[in-house]
């Protein structure tokens, strides 16, 4: 995911498909990035959150939240 256009429900989709290739459960995966269950379901629902939120669901699976700036037009 290095296209910094990547919407958040993609982002989403790609969270709830390394939960489940590691057999968590929702619940599961928001004690490892020690945030709620309906944290992660706000997340793979594509809906907003904090960017350190992001960052921890993403690192508990193995992923990575990359910002990029853009060039001012």
């Amino acid at each position: 995911m290095t296209d910094p256009a990547v919407s958040l429900a993609s982002v989403g989709d790609a969270v709830r498909d390394a939960r489940r290739e590691r057999g968590w459960s929702q619940t599961q995966l928001g004690d490892e990035a020690g945030v709620s269950r309906p944290t992660i379901a706000r997340i793979e629902r594509g809906d907003d959150v904090s960017v350190a939120t992001l960052a921890k669901v993403t690192s508990a699976v193995g992923l990575a939240v990359t910002i990029v700036s853009r060039p001012q037009s």
